[in-house]
């Protein structure tokens, strides 16, 4: 099993100077928990993604703090890493119980605040402004908080993405469960109205130490990690995680998102005297530089996959070259919006053309020409 899907720890442990890691359970592809990290000063405690709302993470989160003798009153500041429910899910709730002060990067949002109806119309019209799997779980959440268990919901699934496909959505138990509960936990959904908005190269008092705000854009715009310099500690979020690549959406608003996400693991590279690495998910880890060129390797991979794959399938949709770099068991929307971000990249590197066939996206992949040399040297 990789480290990322393992279940939730009950052990509160230290994991760097400073730091301490409770982990809270999670149920979404690939995951099994959330680390949210601990840093305590004089003040009280400043927690780093405070994972899901609802009433069984809450309560949850509850006994995790408890068991390191801290209660949720004393919670002074939560760091959100980046826009997605598992990692701001309880920050809301958290903020109403004691009044902790939110801090993202200053490129936060959600469309989780039913007062962003402008905002909210846009997003309808431009389906990009979804973000993966995790988004479409959080507009849900949002949705059921709003609507009784007998009004259905009112989100057009059906909507087309920008590939002509479906949206990457919860499967139907699911959806109906947020339904039936969303009334009686409407109150743990908060809206996380960001108090402080940092930019990069911020400085932040935090746990006694100053840690540095490092934007990090590509799993997400917003992504954050948090560094602190002295001890050499990274807060990574979902940049780089232990043994599982981040999923690269073709969802998120930028035009190249996987070329977003290279560079920020170019920029972490650069980063000096990074010993510790504490990921969203999974374990810690101290090979920084060594876990950066693995992720990066496998995108050129998945790059190249797709340059082979043209020479079989050709001018084809999404779909058809997502099959050819995941497994069956993976198939589906969340693929197909990893897949499309790869085959973006091509395209805007003029290795790729596109047009739309019958409401989809097509796309003619120029065929690796190392491949093309290899198969002309073994038909001779």
């Amino acid at each position: 099993m990789r480290q990322e899907k393992q279940p939730a720890s009950t052990e509160v442990v230290e994991v760097a100077p400073g730091v301490l890691r409770l982990q809270l359970t999670i149920t979404m592809p690939g995951l099994g928990h959330v680390n949210c990290y601990v840093l305590e000063d004089d003040h009280g405690l400043a927690l780093v993604d405070p994972g899901l709302p609802g009433p069984g993470p809450w309560k949850e989160f509850e006994r995790r703090l408890a068991s390191a003798g801290f209660p949720v009153e004393r919670v002074h500041t939560v760091i959100i890493t980046h826009s997605h429910p598992d990692h701001f899910g309880a920050a809301g709730h958290l903020r109403r119980v004691s009044g902790a002060e939110i801090v993202t990067h200053a490129d936060f949002k959600t469309f989780w605040d039913p007062g962003e109806e402008d905002d909210e119309h846009k997003d309808l019209a431009d389906p990009r402004d979804l973000d993966t799997w995790a988004a479409a779980r959080e507009r849900l959440a949002r949705l059921a908080s709003r609507v009784r268990p007998e009004s259905g919901p009112s989100w057009r699934w059906d909507r087309p993405t920008p590939w002509g496909g479906p949206h990457p959505r919860p499967d139907r138990k699911t959806r109906l469960r947020y339904r039936v509960q969303g009334v009686v936990q409407a109150r743990y959904f908060q809206p996380p109205r960001p108090s402080r908005r940092v930019i990069d190269g911020q400085v932040l008092p935090l746990g006694g130490r100053e840690w540095v705000a490092v934007h990090t854009p590509g799993h997400t715009v917003d992504h954050l990690c948090l560094l602190d310099p002295v001890d050499g500690t990274l807060i990574s979020g979902d940049h780089v995680l232990p043994t599982i690549t981040p999923h690269i959406s073709g969802l998120v608003h930028a035009d190249d998102p996987l070329a977003l996400y290279l560079a920020s693991l170019e920029r972490t590279l650069e980063i000096p005297g990074v010993t510790r690495v504490l990921p969203a998910h999974g374990h810690p880890f101290d090979d920084l530089r060594g876990r950066v060129k693995s992720i990066h390797e496998h995108h050129l991979e998945r790059l190249d996959l797709l340059r082979t794959a043209a020479v079989d399938v050709g001018e084809a949709s999404v779909a058809a070259y997502s099959e050819r770099l995941f497994r069956p068991q993976s198939w589906g929307p969340m693929a197909d919006s990893e897949t499309y971000a790869h085959l973006e990249h091509l395209r805007l590197l003029g290795e790729a053309r596109r047009h739309w066939v019958e409401g989809e996206l097509r796309y003619a992949v120029e065929p690796d020409s190392r491949i093309a040399r290899a198969d002309a040297a073994t038909s001779t």
